[in-house]
């Protein structure tokens, strides 16, 4: 069953946050319509994802954007572009190797506000 949370739930969970990066990025995805991912943002930290680069290279797909952290476990062979909280060092360097494309969530909604051919997980 899918629920939706209110904008007004959203702010509510805002309080809680402590880090300003993802406090815009919650801020910026609401205002830009995108309440599913602002609603995955306001969440708690442990619902975050961890995924390493070979579950990335076997998505559809050629950008995606990641609600949590790019680990360096694994290789990647297509060039894709990612939007994430954060990567480690070693997934930024394969990353970059690789020819990739690499943003940090804020970037992703500021270059593309309407996430149009972007796969969200």
């Amino acid at each position: 069953m899918i629920t939706m949370t209110s904008k007004s739930q959203i702010n509510k969970r805002i309080e809680k946050k402590k880090d300003s990066e993802i406090v815009d990025a919650i801020n910026l995805a609401k205002k830009e319509g995108h309440l599913d991912l602002a609603k995955r943002l306001s969440g708690p930290r442990s619902r975050y994802m961890e995924i390493n680069l070979d579950e990335l290279g076997r998505m559809e797909g050629d950008k995606i954007l990641i609600v949590g952290k790019v680990l360096g476990g694994g290789e990647i062979s297509k060039k894709i572009g990612v939007a994430a909280l954060s990567f480690s060092s070693s997934a930024k360097e394969k990353l970059l190797k690789a020819g990739c494309d690499i943003k940090t969530i804020n970037e992703a909604l500021e270059k593309n506000k309407k996430l149009e051919g972007v796969k969200i997980v």
